[in-house]
């Protein structure tokens, strides 16, 4: 069973593009979207409306710096404390170029750390790419499961907007 990209957005442009992106990758792995810090939490701690969600964590989580409720760095920080959560792949898909930002999620571990291109194509091209690299190509810590299935069309290289950690 693929695990599911998690991808947490509040812009509902930048949603929108995201997930026309990811539909463009043909990746398998479900694309569960929430809208704020609080309910990606939710999610990931299977609390609230994600009580009953299947057990298990996201492939990836796409993850944008400035959320209501609880920021991105907040749920970075938890995701990366938790014992049962922080081997998940955290990518920062933030518009945010600020140093301190960037050194504050490098910090906490965060994966990856991707300014998002205010350039349609670019943004689409960019998130594409994250999606085949985190749910395809990365091979994931020992332990948890990845799927031998491939997309329709496989990217040779992670962009280079991609800064892993």
């Amino acid at each position: 069973m693929l695990k599911p990209i998690l991808l947490v957005e509040d812009n509902p442009d930048d949603l929108e593009l995201a997930l026309r992106a990811l539909t463009k990758t043909n990746l398998a792995n479900e694309v569960v979207t929430v809208r704020d810090g609080e309910q990606a939490l939710h999610y990931l701690k299977r609390e609230g409306d994600y009580a009953n969600r299947p057990s298990g964590n996201p492939a990836v989580v796409l993850l944008d710096l400035k959320l209501p409720k609880i920021d991105g760095i907040q749920v970075l920080e938890y995701i990366k404390s938790d014992e049962n959560l922080k081997s998940i792949p955290v990518v920062m898909l933030t518009s945010s170029k600020m140093e301190s930002d960037l050194t504050r999620a490098y910090k906490l571990n965060v994966n990856a750390y991707v300014v998002k291109p205010i350039n349609f194509s670019e943004f689409i091209e960019a998130v594409r790419e994250l999606g085949m690299f985190w749910a395809v190509l990365n091979e994931p810590p020992p332990g948890s499961h990845k799927s031998s299935v491939r997309p329709k069309s496989a990217i040779a290289t992670p962009s280079p907007i991609i800064s892993p950690a």
